[in-house]
């Protein structure tokens, strides 16, 4: 087979056997070089990014890395005047005295091999993804069983069924079969993707100037770059796996008016709608803390909880992880307080600049694991959500993520949001700062009033559409969410919705837990169930420190089960050290207390007090020394002056 190398020194072919390995390659190459490192040698698909050393592919073949006749591979490496040849990959021959190194354990300086990809990645990658077609019976000529080109298979990139079934972007997986259909399978070939950097890079490959600022050539300068709308999307659709999530969201605005955030707390899913899609579904939405206003709102970032938060869902029984944001931009309409203001829409903006690039940050602290890519990580699935008001003054909903690109343009501090919402600006070059920023000329191309396409410059702006992806959304058909209740309070709504332990130990109280040892009857284990299978509820009981976190991992994945309905689904919980303490402290917060009346006299046949003034005596003895505060969870008599309890820290209010 041919194989064709570029580099610094020319563009050069070699005739190579299929089963020849990596170490003759590496030797060919290095017959085309002058001083060239042996240890600094890399190959890449692509003319930019991308690069492997070729050290870590020995053992593999021509065919392993997945090249084929006519191939193109870009070289680059290090001068080094007067090296010795490739030590790293040379063949070494039978006769040799010294022992052969091992060449068929697997690098581990290749990340792409190791990485772990989320399961629906797995899911797709084992699947051939084709899109089936029915025999057609005026085309089709042959018999019940054969096939034809009229009745095969599509590939899952076929443009003409995207564009029958309106479907603007390819999905993730498909998007890599068009890449590389021959590759998909081939664990041992080369990533075909390669993560979009803007920055300069430090050193330069070269090594013939001064690093930036202080030089730069056409080697470690970017590229100009011409905006483009993005041909694939890593999420096809966002669904929420029931309406009573939006519902309770929505609640704190209808409630106040004030402005909310949340974090989408979710997991992935095939999605049969489009070719190899992938869908992201939302179990719960959990508010960081925030402050909420009118006209916009204001988050504490980094989010301090966020690793707590992320572990937790992680342990139910279908691993959770955040899948995107959502927030709220409504504004009823003065004449009318039931419609909301239609503020999104063509002749305005859709996501503003300033929210672009914020869900861009958020986007690449959320990385994508990624087999297809050299770093192991490749764009991010998290989507952000807008709930908005519609031209008929309802309220709906709106999703997108930020494209590659401008993922690339903010990690190189490129732009900027600007006063016009639609308008995003283009930073200026700075040369003199610690962080030196260099912009490459930047394009954009639309039409004009003629219809004809026309290139023009983006400095110093740009319409934020050239960003953005849009992506679908819904609700199942027949909803079937891991949590069954949403009735708990929601965190971080203070004076609105205030969580507390109180609120668990009433319920208890009220369900008849708190009677005899805490064994939950068979008659009442469903309802009790389905009331902790709340994500508020026990994302607060891993605040209180009441639960180890074991009993945490147990009943996050119990409360999150298929199978809760069954009788002996809390069997496990109830007998947990923190289950009992929970339920102990909840039956002496619900102890009958002292009447502030004076209780009727005995005699009086028509009182309706059914306790007896002694039994109050036995419970609530009154104290003489008024410094001495009896706690109400645990009856320990308190000397001091704070307002916790010294024994089980609870609230002495």
């Amino acid at each position: 087979m041919l194989i064709r190398i570029r580099s610094k020194d020319g563009t050069f072919r070699f005739d190579l056997a299929p089963t020849s390995g990596v170490e003759q390659l590496a030797e060919k190459i290095l017959e085309t070089t002058e001083g060239a490192d042996p240890e600094s040698l890399t190959i890449s698909n692509t003319p930019r990014g991308g690069e492997t050393a070729i050290s870590t592919l020995r053992g593999r073949t021509v065919q392993d890395l997945g090249l084929r006749h006519g191939d193109l591979l870009f070289v680059s490496y290090k001068s080094s005047v007067g090296s010795a040849p490739l030590a790293s990959v040379e063949p070494i021959s039978p006769s040799s005295t010294s022992a052969p190194a091992p060449v068929s354990a697997p690098d581990a300086k290749r990340p792409w091999e190791t990485v772990k990809e989320d399961p629906v990645d797995t899911y797709w990658r084992s699947s051939n993804g084709k899109i089936p077609r029915q025999r057609d019976p005026r085309l089709c000529k042959h018999g019940a069983n054969g096939m034809c080109e009229y009745c095969s298979p599509l590939e899952p990139f076929d443009q003409s069924y995207h564009a029958e079934h309106s479907i603007k972007h390819l999905s993730y997986h498909a998007y890599l079969r068009k890449l590389s259909p021959s590759q998909s399978s081939n664990s041992n070939a080369l990533p075909p993707l390669t993560p979009l950097s803007y920055r300069v890079k430090v050193p330069c490959p070269k090594g013939s100037h001064p690093p930036w600022p202080a030089g730069i050539c056409s080697t470690c300068q970017p590229s100009a770059i011409t905006l483009q709308p993005q041909p694939f999307r890593m999420v096809d659709h966002l669904e929420f796996a029931s309406d009573a999530i939006i519902d309770r969201f929505l609640h704190a605005w209808r409630a106040t008016g004030a402005q909310r955030f949340g974090w989408l707390v979710g997991h992935y899913e095939p999605y049969d709608e489009v070719p190899m899609g992938i869908k992201a579904v939302v179990e719960a939405i959990h508010e960081p803390p925030q402050e909420g206003e009118l006209d916009g709102l204001t988050l504490g970032l980094p989010w301090e909880d966020e690793a707590r938060i992320v572990k937790l869902a992680s342990e139910a029984s279908k691993p959770l992880t955040i899948v995107g944001q959502i927030f709220t931009d409504l504004t009823p309409l003065d004449e009318d307080k039931s419609k909301s203001l239609y503020k999104r829409h063509p002749k305005s903006f859709y996501l503003s600049s300033l929210e672009a690039i914020f869900a861009a940050r958020v986007q690449l602290e959320h990385r994508c694991p990624s087999r297809s890519s050299p770093t192991g990580e490749f764009s991010s699935r998290v989507v952000t959500a807008v709930l908005c008001g519609t031209e008929d003054g309802g309220i709906d909903l709106s999703v997108y993520q930020v494209s590659e690109q401008a993922c690339a343009m903010v990690e190189a501090d490129m732009i900027e949001a600007s006063v016009e919402p639609g308008i995003v600006r283009v930073k200026e070059e700075d040369r003199t700062a610690d962080s030196a920023r260099y912009i490459p000329d930047v394009f954009f191309r639309y039409k004009n009033e003629y219809g004809l396409d026309v290139q023009k410059s983006a400095k110093p702006a740009f319409p934020v559409e050239y960003l953005l992806v849009n992506i679908t959304h819904g609700f199942p058909k027949v909803p079937a969410p891991l949590f069954r209740s949403s009735l708990f309070p929601i965190e971080n709504r203070p004076g609105l919705e205030d969580q507390g332990l109180q609120l668990i130990f009433n319920e208890l109280s009220q369900r008849g837990v708190t009677e005899g040892d805490g064994e939950v009857a068979a008659s009442s284990q469903t309802g009790l169930a389905n009331w902790l299978s709340d994500w508020h509820l026990i994302a607060y009981l891993g605040t209180v420190g009441l639960l180890s976190e074991d009993d945490m991992k147990l009943l996050i994945k119990t409360a999150s089960s298929p199978s809760l309905e069954s009788p002996s689904a809390l069997n496990e919980i109830v007998k947990t050290d923190g289950w009992r303490n929970l339920v102990a402290i909840a039956r002496e917060s619900s102890a009958p207390r002292r009447p502030t009346v004076p209780p009727p006299a005995v005699a009086d046949n028509t009182s309706d007090f059914e306790i007896p003034p002694e039994v109050y005596d036995d419970v609530e003895n009154p104290i003489a020394d008024p410094s001495v505060r009896v706690c109400p969870h645990c009856t320990f008599e308190n000397v001091h002056g704070g307002s916790d309890c010294e024994v089980c820290g609870l609230p002495l209010g």
